[in-house]
C-alpha cells in the first residue's frame, strides 16, 4: 500500500503542484518568522554583550530622565557629587563613574532628525588624566570640554555629513542649540548599534541641559579584585537608602534584566509573525483538503479495485495519509529553504527602516528545522484526514460500476445542521456581547471564532443561492459561457465552498480591521473637532515632555492670542492611582470645550477639580465631593469636585489648574501646549511657533487634523502591517483557486470536449472557466466582507469606553475595491486553467474516461 501511495504521488505530481506550493508558502512563513526572530535576538544579545564588562554595580535614578518617567515627578533626593564621593570611599570600590544621560536629538543640515527619536541619546564625556575617555575613543578630534562643544558617534556624523569643526544643531525639549563638533568617536553602545545616535557633552553642560546642576542619572561602580558584585552591592545599598526610588543592581542582574527584555520583545515579534503564518496555513488546509477530495473522486475505480483485491479500509486510509505525509515533508523542506530567504528579507526590511539595527549571520536552529518539517507534515495529514476516511468508505462493487461518487444528501444534512448550530451560537454570543453593558469581550471573544467556523461549514449550502443570484447577470453579459460558468460553480457545493472559504478567511480579517480602523479614525476626528478649540498643538514627537519655557516662548510669538500648557502627573486620588492633567485656568476655556453634566468649568479657576462622568460613576463622586490628592513628592492636597464633564478622549479624567499642580511639582511634565491664533491654523502661525521653539526638529506642530491623525497613527500602522502580512494568505488562496480550477478542468475533460463538439469555441471555453473562477472568488469575498463587517461592528462596541462617541463606519470605497480586486484575482487565477481547457483535443477529450 505504501508503494502504491508513492506511485500515486509520482503519477499525480502535476495535480499536486499547487498544493505543494501552498504548503511550502505556509511553512516558509513559519520558518522565516523563526529565523528572523532568532537572528534579531542573537544580534541584539551580541550588541549588549559588552555593555556591562567594566561594571560591578550600578545605582540608577529612573526619575532623573525624561525618558524614564515624567520629568519633575521626583523627590528632592538626587544622585549628586556627595553620593558619588561616599560610594567611592567604600572599601570594596576600585573606581566609580558618574553618568548623565537623556534624550538629545541631532539635526542634519536640512534640520531633520538623524535616526529615530526614541534612540537619540546623550552622555557626559568623562576624561581621564590624559584627557581621553576610554569608553568613547576618538577617531577624529577630541572630546567636549566646555559649553557649546559636542562629540558625535561615527555613524551619526557620517549620516549628517559632519566633520570636526562643523556647527551641529542639537535638540532636547526646548529650542534647538547650535554647537561645535570637536570630535568623532567609536562606541559599542547597543543603542548606537541599534540605529540610534549618541552625543557627548561635558559633564557640567550635560547636567545643565538634561537634568539639574550637580545631578547624575546613574553611578557605575567597579569592585576591587577579590570583591564579588553581590558583596559590593551590599556595601553600596545603604549609601543610597535615603531614597526608595534609587535602584542598586549588579552587572549580572542587569544582564539578566536585559536578556529578559530582549527575549520578551523578540518573543512578541515572533508570536505576531507566527500568527500570520498560522492564518496562511489555515487557508492552505482548505486547498489541501479540496485537492485530496478531488483526487480521490478521480481515483474512485482505482481505490475500489484495491478494496476488491483485499485492501482493508484502514489500509486505504493509511495509503492516502502516507501520500499526504510525503507531500507535506517534501513541501516543508522546500518551505524551510524559502523561509531562510524570507528571514533574510525581513532582516533587510527591518534594517532599511531602522538603519544600524543590530544584524548578524542568519540563525537557523535545529529547533526551527524540526518545527517547520513537523508543521508541514502535520497540517497536510490533518487536511487529508477526512478525504482519506471518505476513500476508505468506497464500496468495492458499487464504486467500480461508476466513476462518479455523488455527495450524499445525508452528509450535507449533517454538515448543515452542525454549521447552523455553531453559527447561531457564535452570532448569539456576539449579539449578547454587543447589548451587554459589561463584560462585552467575554461574549464576543468566543463568539467571533464560532461564527466564523459556522459560516465556513455552511458555505456549501450558501453557495447555491448566492451564486444563482448572479446567474441572470452572467447570462445577460456573457451569454452561454456565463450560464455554463454559473452551473459549474453550483454543481459541486463542497468544492466551491472549499475554494471560496480560503478567500473568505483573508477578506474577513482585512475587512474587520479596515472597518475598525475607519471607525476609530472617524471617532477620533469627531472627538478632536468637538472638544478642541485650539488651532494648534505643540508637542515632542518622541513622547517626552516640553521644556518649561516653551509655553512662554510660544505666547510671545506673533499671531498667538492664547496659550495653555497641558501638564500631567501620576498621582493618587482618594488612594487610587490616576493620571492628572493640568490646564491654564485663565485660558483653557478658549482652547478646549468641555461638555459639562454638572457644576461649572469655571470651578477650575477656584482651584477645584473637574472630573469626567466615567470617574464620577465608578467612584461615586459628584459636585461638592472631597478629593484627597497625593502628589508625587508624597504631600497631600485637599480638593473639591467643582464639575463633571462628559468623557473626553483628549483629556485626562481629572483636570486641575496648572497652579495647583506646580505648587507641589515645580517642573511638571508638559504633554503639549495648546495654541489659539488670530487667524486660525495658518502657515504663518506655524512658522512663528517653529521660530519661537528654535526650530527644534523633535517638536511637532499639529493642526486639528494632525491631532486626529496622531491619535489614529497606531491603528493605521497596525492596518498596514496586517495588509502586508495577510498578503501571504491571499497568495495561498489564489493558488487554491488555480488548483481547484485546474483539477476541475482535468476531471471535466470529456464534458469540455463535448461542449467543443457542440459548437462552443476556444474563446467560449476560456471565458467559461475564467468566469467560474471569478464567480467563486467573488462569492468568497462577499462572505468574508459580510462576516468581517459584522465582527467589526461587535469589536467597535467594545471600544465605547475608550471612545464614547464611536460608531461603526463602513468604508464603502475600500469594500468595493476589495470586491473588484477579488473578481480580478479570480480572473487572473483562471487564466492558466482556462488556457488548458481551451487547448484540449476534441476527439481525445470525448474518448476520455
Amino acid at each position: 500500500m505504501y508503494r502504491t501511495a508513492l506511485r500515486n504521488l509520482l503519477a499525480h505530481k502535476g495535480r499536486l503542484l499547487m498544493t505543494a506550493l501552498a504548503i511550502m508558502l505556509g511553512t516558509a512563513f513559519v520558518a522565516g518568522s523563526m529565523v528572523f526572530s532568532d537572528t534579531v535576538d542573537q544580534a541584539t544579545r551580541n550588541s549588549y554583550s559588552t555593555s556591562f564588562d567594566d561594571l560591578s554595580v550600578m545605582v540608577s535614578d529612573p526619575a532623573a530622565s525624561a525618558s524614564g518617567g515624567f520629568r519633575g515627578q521626583r523627590s528632592s533626593a538626587e544622585l549628586n557629587e556627595e553620593t558619588v564621593a561616599k560610594i567611592a570611599a567604600l572599601p570594596g570600590v576600585a573606581k566609580t563613574r558618574a553618568v548623565v544621560g537623556d534624550f538629545t536629538g541631532v539635526a542634519d543640515k536640512q534640520n531633520k532628525l538623524i535616526g529615530p527619536a526614541w534612540s537619540a541619546r546623550s552622555a557626559n564625556f568623562v576624561p581621564d588624566a590624559s584627557g581621553n575617555d576610554p569608553r568613547y575613543p576618538m577617531v577624529q578630534g577630541r572630546g567636549p570640554r566646555a559649553a557649546g562643544e559636542i562629540a558625535l558617534d561615527r555613524k551619526t556624523a557620517e549620516s549628517g555629513g559632519y566633520r570636526v569643526g562643523d556647527t551641529v544643531r542639537i535638540a532636547i525639549n526646548g529650542p534647538a542649540v547650535n554647537t561645535q563638533l570637536t570630535g568623532i568617536f567609536t562606541t559599542t553602545d547597543p543603542m548606537v548599534a541599534g540605529g540610534g545616535s549618541l552625543t557627548l557633552l561635558d559633564t557640567a553642560s550635560a547636567q545643565q541641559q538634561l537634568l539639574t546642576p550637580g545631578q547624575f542619572s546613574s553611578i557605575e561602580v567597579t569592585a576591587k579584585p577579590g570583591i564579588s558584585a553581590q558583596a559590593l552591592r551590599e556595601q553600596v545599598a545603604p549609601v543610597v537608602a535615603y531614597s526608595k526610588r534609587f535602584t542598586v543592581q549588579t552587572a549580572e542582574q542587569l544582564r539578566t534584566e536585559q536578556s529578559t527584555m530582549i527575549a520578551r520583545r523578540t518573543h512578541s515579534l515572533e508570536q505576531v509573525l507566527l500568527a500570520f503564518a498560522a492564518i496562511s496555513l489555515f487557508v492552505g488546509i482548505f486547498i489541501i483538503a479540496n485537492t485530496f477530495t478531488m483526487l480521490i473522486a478521480q481515483r474512485t475505480k482505482e481505490l475500489a479495485l484495491l478494496r476488491a483485491i483485499g485492501a482493508a479500509r484502514a489500509q486505504v486510509t493509511k495509503s492516502v495519509l502516507a501520500e499526504a505525509a510525503l507531500i507535506g515533508l517534501v513541501s516543508a523542506a522546500g518551505g524551510l529553504l524559502v523561509g531562510i530567504g524570507v528571514g533574510a528579507g525581513l532582516q533587510w526590511g527591518l534594517k532599511s527602516v531602522n538603519r544600524g539595527m543590530p544584524t548578524g549571520s542568519l540563525v537557523v536552529s535545529p529547533g526551527t528545522a524540526v518545527t517547520v518539517l513537523a508543521v508541514g507534515v502535520l497540517v497536510t495529514m490533518v487536511s487529508a484526514l477526512l478525504p482519506a476516511v471518505r476513500a476508505s468508505r468506497i464500496a468495492p462493487v458499487a464504486a467500480m460500476s461508476s466513476g462518479d461518487q455523488p455527495t450524499t444528501p445525508k452528509g450535507l444534512r449533517i454538515r448543515n445542521s452542525i454549521g447552523t448550530v455553531i453559527t447561531v451560537l457564535g452570532l448569539g454570543l456576539i449579539m449578547l456581547g454587543v447589548v451587554s453593558d459589561h463584560s462585552k469581550q467575554q461574549f464576543i471573544r468566543p463568539g467571533a471564532p464560532l461564527a466564523a467556523i459556522g459560516i465556513l461549514i455552511l458555505l456549501p449550502v450558501l453557495s447555491r443561492p448566492a451564486i444563482s443570484l448572479a446567474g441572470p447577470a452572467l447570462v445577460r453579459l456573457f451569454g452561454t459561457p456565463g450560464k455554463l460558468a454559473r452551473l459549474n460553480a453550483v454543481r459541486s457545493p463542497r468544492r466551491t465552498a472549499a475554494t471560496a472559504g480560503a478567500i473568505a478567511i483573508g477578506l474577513t480579517l482585512v475587512t474587520a480591521m479596515t472597518v475598525i480602523g475607519t471607525s476609530v479614525t472617524d471617532a477620533t476626528t469627531r472627538s478632536v473637532n468637538a472638544s478642541v478649540k485650539a488651532d494648534l498643538a505643540v508637542a515632542m514627537s518622541n513622547g517626552h515632555g516640553l521644556a518649561a519655557q516653551v509655553p512662554a516662548d510660544i505666547a510671545k510669538a506673533p499671531g498667538v492670542t492664547s496659550v495653555s500648557a497641558v501638564t500631567s502627573m501620576n498621582a493618587k486620588v482618594n488612594g487610587n492611582p490616576h493620571t492628572v492633567e493640568g490646564l491654564d485656568a485663565d485660558t483653557f476655556d478658549q482652547l478646549v470645550k468641555l461638555s459639562m453634566t454638572a457644576g461649572s468649568a469655571d470651578a477650575l479657576k477656584q482651584g477645584q477639580a473637574l472630573i469626567d462622568s466615567g470617574l464620577a460613576t465608578s467612584e461615586g463622586l459628584h459636585t461638592g465631593s472631597a478629593l484627597k490628592l497625593t502628589n508625587p513628592d508624597g504631600t497631600e492636597t485637599a480638593l473639591t469636585v467643582g464639575g463633571v464633564f462628559e468623557n473626553n478622549q483628549q483629556l485626562s479624567p481629572i483636570l486641575l489648574a496648572n497652579s495647583v499642580i506646580t505648587a507641589h511639582n515645580p517642573q511638571p511634565f508638559i504633554v503639549r501646549t495648546l495654541v489659539k491664533g488670530t487667524a486660525g491654523a495658518t502657515r504663518a502661525l506655524k512658522q512663528a511657533i517653529a521660530d519661537a521653539t528654535g526650530n527644534n526638529p523633535v517638536i511637532v506642530i499639529r493642526d486639528k487634523q494632525g491631532m486626529a491623525d496622531d491619535y489614529s497613527s497606531t491603528v493605521n500602522a497596525a492596518m498596514s502591517l496586517l495588509y502586508v502580512m495577510l498578503g501571504m494568505s491571499v497568495l495561498v488562496a489564489v493558488l487554491g483557486v488555480v488548483n481547484t480550477m485546474a483539477m476541475s478542468v482535468f476531471e471535466r475533460k470529456r464534458e469540455i470536449g463535448l461542449l467543443r463538439a457542440l459548437g462552443l469555441d476556444r474563446t467560449g471555453v476560456r471565458r467559461m472557466v475564467r468566469l467560474e473562477s471569478a464567480v467563486v472568488s467573488v462569492f468568497g469575498a462577499v462572505v468574508g466582507m459580510a462576516l468581517g463587517s459584522y465582527l467589526a461592528w461587535a469589536a467597535v462596541s467594545t471600544l465605547s469606553e475608550q471612545l464614547p462617541n464611536i460608531s461603526t463606519v463602513l468604508p464603502v470605497g475600500e469594500l468595493l475595491l476589495f470586491l473588484v480586486t477579488a473578481g480580478a484575482v479570480g480572473i487572473v487565477a483562471g487564466l492558466w486553467p482556462a488556457r488548458q481547457a481551451a487547448g484540449t483535443d476534441i476527439l481525445h477529450s470525448i474518448n476520455a474516461s
